[in-house]
Formats: C-alpha cells, structure tokens, sequence
C-alpha cells in the first residue's frame, strides 16, 4: 500500500489555522486592535467599509515596527510575547501566540505602514492570500496602520457565509465595547463608510462607560471595590430598579482581558437574588486583578475563555462584593452592627403635671360564684353566672337567626309544620328533644333541614345536567364560559372528555404571534398615537438593531422618528396591544429579536412577530375577569395553531376523565 499522508502546503495550513483565529471581519479588529495595545498606543482608530468586508483599517500610535521584525511578523507562530513554555503561565499582554497576522495575510490583501519614533522613515509590506508582495520604506506617522482589504477573497464558501453588513457591525461594536471598557485609558476612535460611530477620549472607567452606553447610565450604577489575598475586585454593577432585559451590558475583564465565564456570572446574579424583577438582568463591568500564575488564558483560540486556579474561592468573593456593594450604598436593606447609635428611641417627658397615670375601679363587694350578686360587668340586663349551662336568650331572635329563608318568610304553624317533616330523621329529632333547651334543638333541626333541601337541590340539578347530557349534548360554547383561573397562570375549562388547562400567557403569544404576522405579510396595521411622544436612548448596539428593523416595525404599528445620536422618538404604537410603557416594550422587543436573529433558517418577519408577541404578551399573575377569560380562549382557538405557542411549547393540556377518577 502507497503512503498516503502529506505535508500541507504553508498557504493551505493558513487558511485552515485563519478558520480558527479569523471568523469574521469582528475576528480581525480584535486581533489587530490587541496587538495596538501591546504596543502601547494611547490612540487607535479603526475605520471599516461594507462593516469591514471591504476594508479594515486600524491606525495606531505605538512603538511600531523595524524592518526585519515588520517582516518576520507575519510568519506563523512569529510573537515577542513568550520565549518558552513557562512564559505562558504568566502572560500579561493581549496576544501571545503568532498566529493572528499570519492567518489574516492568508485569507486577505493585508498591507502594513509602520515606523519606531527614533527612526526617520518607515516601512510598507504588502502580502495577497498569504504571499510576500514587496516590502520599502516609505515615509509614514510614527506606530502602525494595518489595511486589510477584501476579506475572505480566496476563500468564498467562507465569505458566502458572512452576515448582513447591519449584523457583522453589531458583531464588530462588541468586541469595540470589550477592549474600551478594559482600556479606559487609551482613545478609541470607530468608522464605518465615512459615519463616526464612536470617538472616545481617554479617561476614567466610570466615564468610559457612560460614553458608549449614554448618559442615563450614571445614575444606574454603583462602585463594587473587594481586596483580598486571591483576586483584587473593581468596577461597577446596575441598581436592581433600572435592570434591563438587554445582555449586552455585563462584562468580566481578567488584567484588562474580557472573559467569558458562566460560573462567575452565576454569582452576580446570586448576589442580586430576589430583589431584580423577572426576566431582567443588571448591568456589571467587573474588573479582576489576579496573579497571572494562578489563571490560564491558553485554553481558547480566541482568549475569551479563562480558567482559574480557586473557581469556588473567587465565586463566593463575588457574590460576598456584590451584596456589600448594594448594601453600602442602601440599595438593599442592611444592618450595621458598627454603628453606636442606629437606633434612635425619643425619651418620655419627665413633667408629672403633663401625664396622667390611669385609674381602674374596684368594686370589693363583687363575688363571681354568688348568682345573687347585683354586680354586672357586662351591662347585661340580668347578671352573669359562669356555671349557667346555657345563656338566657330570646328563643324567637336565636331561631329566626339559623333557620332557612324559606321558613322565615312562612308563619308560626308553617314553621312548627316544617319540624314534623319525613326528611327529617326522628333519631336526630329525639337526640335533640331530650335537651331541655328548646333554643339549641330548634337551631339544629333547622340546620339539618336547611342541608337536607340543598342537598336535593344539588341531586335535582345533577340528574338535570345527565339528562340534558345524555339528551342533548352541551355547546363548545357554553362549556367555554365555564372558566377558572389558577394561581392567575393558567385557564381551567370543562371539556367532553375531561378538563383542559391553557397556559394564559404561551396562548396570547399565539395569539399576538398570528396577528403581527398577518400585519406583516399584508403591511396594514393600526397605530395607537401617543399624545406625548416617548424618547428611547439606546447603547449602538441596539441602535443599529432598531434602525435595521424599522420598515418592519412600522409595519405592525410602531410610528418611529430618529431623534439624535443612538436616540429615537415613539410617537405611536401598535393598537392591539395595552401598554401603559411603549418604551419599555420596545426595549423587550429588541431583547427578544437579538435572541432570535441567530436561527438562520426562519425569516426576518417570523422572527418579528415571535419578538413582538413574547414582548408584549401578559405576564404570569395577572388577574383576569370570566370576560376575558373568554375572549383569550375564543381567539385561542380561531388561530391556525392553537395548540403551540411560537417557541413550540405546548399551550394547551388536557387531563381526561379517566385519569382524573384513577385519583380518587
């Protein structure tokens, strides 16, 4: 048999090694923006055409390169960071490995103008789809400007699956909020087709984030500050009343690296348990200073995901600095045990003249177990003996009080003629006859009549509903008024086979879901118009979402007018909907819509009205009347799908008979 393994090619292992490093025009900012930092620029802008499809282009004002290490750079595994295996359990710099140039020279026309501050000119080094071009010296600004152009032009199934440019914007916007918010020091500048979408000075943390994320996040935040001998923690995190329904506001930075970390996040919201409402999430940019020997940063080809030494450790020290946080600054309830005079209890007066102590009358005469005695402590009209068998009452008044409405409206002789009746039976009247008090028997024959006569009622109208059953079958309709609601979640109905529950809040999602996407499909809805407009201020992220989506939006009944920078006015929305908020659900709607983008195979419209619905459906613990009870169960059932909600969870349950009567 032949040999049959080969070596690779070096352009062909790029391109397979770019499939790791580069995914988008996203991959590429993060990867040329960190090794700017490394090199320690104060300034960086990155300008983009096509969202970067185009063209990348990231101008720095770091130390830059000489002509030999300009060349070697792009060279796979080609880094000045590490020098053997033990640097890379304490690396401090942003990248680490050599492959990120390399890869990106692979599947691009890159070119690079770079020049160190001591030297008079500079070099321009161009490579296409990984092969050498030329390299000069050319006169140029002191530090680095990279041009990558035509991104994937080699590779077109790779292209082909590149987003719209609204969406690899949005990808590109993250990753620009990751290394600002860790880098508050440095100014960021971001383009995109000539349009300035960021120009962020340096400055401090607190104000870096009220820079991208708008004005309205000062107040929402407080300062979080724990040291201890494991892990220094510092940044901020969100009052619980101004929590969002948005996930693009919570940030880990590890030594002014962002991570990923699911189990540290866990803590935070840990630390925040049951005082955010439901379905929100608060706002966090936590920073983490830790010994670089006790983290790896190794484990991921895009460094994002960290693990530490002591998880557990770090996990508790989070969720500990959160609740101190909110307490400190009195956003939760909170004792302090330090403090000498918490509790201020104001002193009686001393002036005698000014209180008058109470006084009580006795009367020495008075003997309980004397019947005789004239005392009367209750102003009863004849005295009181505790030994009595039965208090002295008016017969008639006790009577009248217990007996059936029926016999009170009747004379004496129809109410003395009731007693003598065969339903009732002669053992029970003896029982009672042998009492010598009339007032007691009289009360409890009337009770058991008046229990005997409902109790043939109930028979009367349970062969009633048999035979109306057995003879002429009960409507759908009539059944459906038949309603009860179940810890306000859940609609109860009686049905031919058993009892059917309907999840209240999937059946209107159902139900909003169809209308939206009717409206959609024929681009003719109602619009509700607000007297006084709302304004919405959104971080860039959501901005460009929204302005994406506004022809959709408009045509289910939202009436939207930009109104400034990441801002737009409300000025009416859907009819069918009954909000009190239209910003509020607005912002739901654009939560819901970013979870949903990612299913590519279901279209914008679909992926509209499921948002819509989920944002403005009713909410678990509503309270509804027996009215709209109806009228949610009859619109229910007219849909095309009644019986799943938009996300395929089933609606409604049905509990047969059968089932029901194995119970008992």
């Amino acid at each position: 048999m032949s040999d049959i393994i080969n070596i690779l090619p070096d352009n062909v292992a790029n391109q397979i090694a770019a499939g790791e490093v580069v995914q988008r025009p996203a991959s590429v900012v993060k990867e040329l923006v960190e090794n700017a930092i490394d090199a320690g620029a104060t300034s960086v802008t990155i300008n983009l055409t096509d969202s970067g499809k185009t063209l990348i282009q990231i101008i720095d004002n770091g130390c830059g390169m000489s002509q030999t290490d300009a060349r070697i750079a792009f060279e796979r595994h080609a880094t000045s960071k590490i020098k053997n295996a033990n640097d890379l359990f304490a690396i401090r710099s942003m990248g680490f490995r050599g492959e990120a140039l390399a890869s990106i020279a692979a599947i691009a026309h890159v070119e690079l103008k770079t020049k160190q501050v001591e030297e008079e000119l500079g070099n321009q080094i161009i490579i296409n789809g990984g092969e050498f071009v030329s390299q000069k010296s050319i006169a140029c600004a002191s530090g680095s400007n990279f041009l990558v152009k035509d991104l994937f032009f080699n590779v077109p199934a790779r292209r082909k699956f590149l987003k719209a440019n609204s969406t690899e914007l949005r990808n590109i916007i993250t990753e620009f909020h990751r290394f600002a918010l860790s880098n508050p020091d440095i100014a960021f500048k971001l383009i995109n087709n000539d349009a300035e979408i960021f120009n962020l000075p340096a400055t401090n943390q607190r104000q870096r984030i009220i820079n991208i994320f708008g004005k309205s996040m000062n107040n929402r935040l407080v300062s979080i500050d724990t040291k201890t001998s494991i892990v220094n923690i510092s940044g901020f995190i969100g009052k619980p009343k101004n929590a969002k329904r948005t996930t693009n506001e919570q940030f880990f930075f590890v030594n002014k690296r962002f991570m990923r970390h699911p189990y540290f996040y866990k803590a935070v919201l840990l630390g925040y348990e049951k005082i955010l409402s439901p379905d929100t999430l608060p706002p966090f940019f936590i920073n983490f200073e830790v010994d670089p020997n006790i983290i790896d940063i190794n484990i991921h080809p895009t460094k994002t995901e960290i693990k530490f030494e002591d998880e557990q450790s770090v996990f508790q020290i989070i969720q500990a600095a959160v609740r101190e946080s909110l307490g400190k600054f009195n956003i939760v309830p909170s004792i302090d045990f330090d403090e000498d005079n918490s509790l201020e209890i104001p002193s009686a007066k001393t002036d005698e003249d000014d209180i008058e102590a109470p006084s009580i009358e006795i009367n020495t005469s008075f003997n309980p177990f004397d019947s005789k005695s004239d005392y009367n402590p209750f102003e009863m009209e004849k005295a009181f003996n505790p030994f009595e068998s039965q208090p002295k009452m008016n017969d008639n008044s006790f009577y009248e009080e217990f007996k059936p409405k029926e016999q009170a409206k009747s004379s004496n002789t129809s109410k003395q003629s009731s007693f003598s009746s065969p339903k009732v039976d002669k053992d029970w009247q003896k029982l009672y006859e042998e009492n010598d008090t009339q007032p007691k028997t009289e009360h409890h024959a009337a009770s058991r009549l008046n229990f005997e006569q409902e109790s043939n009622q109930n028979l009367e109208n349970n062969e009633s509903s048999e035979e109306k059953e057995n003879n002429e079958p009960v409507s759908d309709q009539s059944n459906s008024r038949n309603l009860f609601q179940l810890k306000n979640k859940y609609i109860l109905t009686q049905v031919k086979s058993g009892l059917m529950l309907v999840d209240q809040r999937k059946a209107h999602e159902r139900i909003l879901f169809e209308k939206f996407l009717k409206s959609l499909e024929n681009r003719k809805a109602v619009i509700q118009k607000l007297i006084f407009p709302q304004t919405i201020d959104l971080n860039p992220i959501d901005f460009h979402v929204l302005e994406s989506i506004v022809p959709q939006l408009e045509d289910i009944g939202f009436e939207l007018e930009r109104f400034g920078t990441n801002t737009y006015s409300i000025n009416g929305y859907p009819a069918d909907i009954n909000s009190s908020n239209p910003k509020d659900l607005l912002e739901k709607l654009l939560a819901n819509y970013q979870d949903h983008k990612s299913d590519l195979n279901t279209d914008i419209n679909t992926i509209l009205a499921k948002s819509m619905a989920k944002a403005s459906a009713i909410n678990y613990g509503k309270k509804l009347s027996a009215e709209e009870m109806g009228v949610l169960i009859d619109e229910l059932f007219a849909c095309k799908t009644p019986n799943f909600a938009p996300d395929g969870k089933s609606i409604i349950s049905v509990m047969d008979m059968n089932e029901i009567e194995k119970r008992f």
